[in-house]
């Protein structure tokens, strides 16, 4: 025991060492105000845009924000993993088939790594795909609604961390898993880990027009942890490269005995190679439990089938398909270049940075340059796939992204910085602090052949004395840099929404003018709509009452129900009438025990009440809509359960 607790004492004092220096730095130059020359370069005046979106992952709060560069304000909160009341979105009648699992309805997710859709290697601005990684899944946002629009579970896999990222044509959005499972699924020992557990990295294929996504094939890999990944792109594309720890397949106490082997490995992996295998038969079916969960923009609902079954591939049956590159011990992040040449594997236990050539790769690959093999997969020599080495950059690194005129930088958690270095030079050229504790870092277009930003930010996991105290909890840090020249500058702090793990960002431009304004009302396939107060009514069906409801400024229609009873399951279906951009209406009624609606212009909500109560009961409108939205309201009057009082409605006369 002595022997455990000895290095786990000397990390701790590592930890504190460099969080006490941290709290150091802050009181030299980089204290007191922004300069206004500084100021001035993130000042968005009012009625302008910014430059750039940036999409930043909330971590546990299961969902997606948008911010603007460089202002650093918050524009929208996207619901994909987790019921959100503010629209509503996991609690409307529409919208809960999204968070259906093969385990039931899910309410939360942790989100972690989103990617923006591809075209040729730079970014196209259709879609942003987003992991969950506590129940796997990986969703699909549409940046013309920025609502998201199709859930698919991942089987076979267990923390699906190192997803989601795609391919340069988006052929395939890619997660993998971040623990080993038994596979299939089944009671055995713990202790019986190694050797019997697996790891599964499924690719998931994405319709070129549409975006339609379904698991194309899992490849079963040995029982290591995959912790992230990146696709090649230019002169790799067709490979994709995961980083690995606990090679050592151990099952507790990992913080030591994850730690042993001097390497772990990026594994490559050949996915044309695999693909072509499987259009020509190869690969099993394996029986597989697994949610896909669809959102029809026209129909305004979304459905969720439960497959069955999914491809699986043992990478042995296709040989040269998979392979190991040795990389220094517990690597996170795993990085390419816009060239597609160099991937970057840090480990996080490493003085150095380590840089892998692709080239060398293919290389020892035809002339079996091998050191080894683990399950039946080649090792290959480290010396003759290390294309340079950062030499002491700084502690801890973390991951790498890029800029356009070929400069890496990385991140730096136990240090607290983000170093800049020259790709092929590997020369340190710039470091600036972080505050504090720097996670993942995103440069616009970064993780694609064109990187396209001149910014730069840092997603920090400890605040500390950045912000207003708010309680033991604040909110995360990021901080955005300018790296226009040949020095980064420290612009802005901005707080960022839940635990931010990984970000995309892209030029605005790029789908601004596309974004939907409005739903087209004609275009309304629900088939609860109203699409005019004509066609507003309310049905009884045995115990359950369909309202076929309608919304403009400022009235519902009908706005006086009679006829409900004490046990009747009510269903609002509430169409919004309006046809101008940013008008959405609200709906709640007195003891719903769901959330309110948001109603976006043209389109149908549903929200379930079950009275238990007799009384006459308000509804309103939630969303401030006009000069008199206070009038937006409503009566349900509610009987009791024998009650013989008709089914009734009215908007503008009283009920005989």
């Amino acid at each position: 025991m002595k022997h455990i607790l000895k290095p786990i004492a000397s990390l701790v004092i590592v930890l504190v060492t460099f969080t006490s220096c941290n709290n150091t730095k802050k009181s030299g130059s980089n204290s007191g105000a922004l300069s206004s020359n500084v100021a001035e370069k993130v000042f968005v005046a009012p009625g302008e845009h910014d430059e750039f979106y940036a999409f930043i992952s909330g971590g546990y709060s299961g969902n997606l924000t948008v911010y603007g560069l460089p202002s650093g304000r918050m524009f929208k909160e996207i619901p994909v993993f987790s019921q959100f009341p503010t629209s509503g979105y996991g609690y409307s009648e529409e919208t809960k088939p999204m968070l259906n699992t093969s385990h039931g309805f899910i309410p939360w997710g942790d989100s972690h790594h989103p990617d923006i859709s591809q075209t040729n290697g730079e970014i196209d601005g259709r879609f942003i795909f987003i992991n969950e990684n506590n129940t796997p899944r990986i969703a699909k946002i549409d940046l013309q609604s920025f609502e998201t629009t199709e859930i698919i579970e991942v089987p076979n896999s267990a923390g699906n961390h190192s997803s989601s990222f795609v391919t340069e044509n988006t052929e395939y959005v890619v997660a993998g898993t971040r623990f080993s499972v038994p596979i299939p699924q089944r009671d055995m020992p713990i202790k019986d880990y190694k050797g019997n557990f697996q790891g599964a990295l499924s690719f998931i294929s994405v319709a070129p027009e549409t975006g339609d996504m379904d698991i194309k094939f899992q490849v079963l890999m040995p029982g290591f942890n995959y912790d992230l990944s990146h696709p090649g792109r230019g002169k790799s594309h067709g490979w994709f490269f995961f980083t690995t720890y606990n090679t050592e397949e151990a099952n507790t106490l990992l913080e030591v005995n994850a730690s042993q082997n001097d390497k772990d490995f990026i594994a490559a992996v050949n996915w044309k190679k695999i693909e072509e295998y499987v259009n020509n038969g190869g690969g099993k079916m394996m029986p597989a439990e697994y949610a896909h969960n669809v959102y029809d923009e026209h129909t305004h609902t979304a459905t969720s089938t439960i497959k069955k079954e999914v491809r699986v591939v043992n990478p042995t049956d296709v040989p040269g398909a998979v392979f190991f590159l040795p990389t220094p011990k517990s690597p996170h992040g795993c990085d390419v270049d816009p060239t597609g040449e160099y991937i970057v594997g840090n480990g996080k236990l490493s003085a150095n940075l380590t840089v892998h050539s692709f080239t060398k790769m293919l290389d020892a690959i035809e002339n079996e340059k091998f050191d080894g093999e683990a399950y039946g997969i080649p090792i290959l020599n480290f010396e003759d796939v290390l294309a340079g080495t950062v030499e002491q950059p700084g502690l801890g690194p973390l991951h790498t992204e890029f800029d356009d005129q070929g400069n890496a930088y990385t991140t730096f958690f136990i240090s607290s910085e983000v170093v800049k270095w020259k790709v092929g030079t590997w020369e340190v050229i710039d470091r600036k602090p972080t505050y504090y504790s720097v996670g993942h870092l995103t440069i616009p277009g970064g993780n694609s052949r064109k990187p396209q930003g001149k910014y730069m930010f840092a997603m920090n996991k400890i605040t500390k004395d950045r912000y207003l105290p708010t309680g033991p909890e604040m909110e995360h840090s990021a901080q955005l840099y300018d790296i226009s020249g040949d020095k980064m500058e420290l612009l802005l702090d901005f707080p960022t929404h839940g635990e931010p793990h990984y970000a995309a960002a892209m030029r605005a431009d790029l789908i601004k003018e596309r974004s939907r304004k409005i739903y087209n009302l004609d275009e309304n396939n629900h088939p609860y709509a109203a699409k005019s107060d004509a066609e507003t009514k309310v049905v009884r069906d045995g115990n359950e009452v369909h309202i076929y409801m309608t919304t403009i400024r400022s009235h519902f229609s009908p706005d006086n129900i009679e006829g409900i009873k004490v046990g009747d399951k009510v269903f609002f279906h509430v169409t919004n009438l309006e046809q101008d951009f940013d008008v959405p209406h609200g709906f709640a009624v007195l003891g719903q025990n769901t959330s309110e609606l948001l109603i976006m212009p043209g389109q149908t909500k549903t929200s379930v009440w079950e009275p238990t109560k007799v009384g006459v009961w308000p509804f309103y409108c939630t969303d401030f809509c006009s000069a008199l939205h206070q009038e937006m309201q409503g009566y349900i009057r509610v009987s009791p359960k024998n009650a013989d009082t008709p089914i009734k409605w009215s908007m503008g006369e009283d009920i005989e």
